[in-house]
């Protein structure tokens, strides 16, 4: 008996309408990104976001429920491709202050190209009541995770002193204090660099205290 290779004729559709989302979702992902960025959130409305990317407004209400879905799928993004970075910041066998200031850095590095977009997010939870500084801040945990290895390895190797509640509540402060600092480059037109100076100091505090 001969069984063909060629696909079940009732998948195929299937197939070729999720490719078709699939690719629909990705040209609403990347005319939002754009828009956002040059109009911020409020001046950027879902008819503008649908004509830059060819599409319809119906188009758009077929991947997101609003204007705020798209808006937080647009940051999501982001805040992945930050994760991935802090991930390979840290070099193994630094000091704690060094590991710690190399993942702020490649944060600071990572939004400073694009701080419009980092603003429209912080508009955005303060007028809309998101929770967090930045909507739902999908990396926090990863951070907290990363943060709290870091001084973990500090405390094995006799660098700090702290039990597993100051280490937790350590990496919290260091991660809002990175987090606030943001608002100095948004603002006050802080630069990049001034920011990871800043942090490096903010860093050495915490610590003083661990040590």
């Amino acid at each position: 008996m001969i069984v063909s290779m060629l696909p079940i004729e009732s998948d195929v559709p299937t197939s070729l309408r999720a490719q078709s989302k699939l690719k629909t979702r990705r040209r609403v992902l990347d005319a939002a990104r754009q828009l956002f960025m040059e109009r911020g959130y409020e001046a950027a409305t879902i008819r503008d976001i649908a004509s830059h990317a060819g599409l319809s407004t119906g188009a758009v209400f077929a991947s997101f429920i609003d204007k705020t879905d798209l808006f937080n799928a647009v940051m999501a993004e982001d805040f992945q491709r930050q994760v991935e970075a802090l991930r390979g910041a840290a070099k193994p066998g630094a000091k704690v202050e060094d590991a710690i200031l190399a993942v702020f850095e490649a944060g600071y590095r990572f939004h400073g190209a694009q701080l419009p977009l980092l603003q429209a997010a912080i508009s955005l939870s303060w007028s809309h009541g998101l929770g967090g500084e930045f909507g739902d801040r999908p990396s926090f945990g990863l951070a907290m995770d990363a943060l709290s290895d870091i001084l973990t390895r500090g405390v094995e190797a006799g660098e700090l002193k702290a039990d597993s509640e100051q280490v937790r509540l350590a990496a919290e402060l260091l991660w809002d204090a990175y987090v606030s600092n943001y608002r100095r480059a948004l603002f006050d037109g802080w630069s990049i660099d001034r920011l990871i100076e800043r942090v490096r100091q903010q860093i050495s505090m915490v610590l003083a205290s661990l040590r």
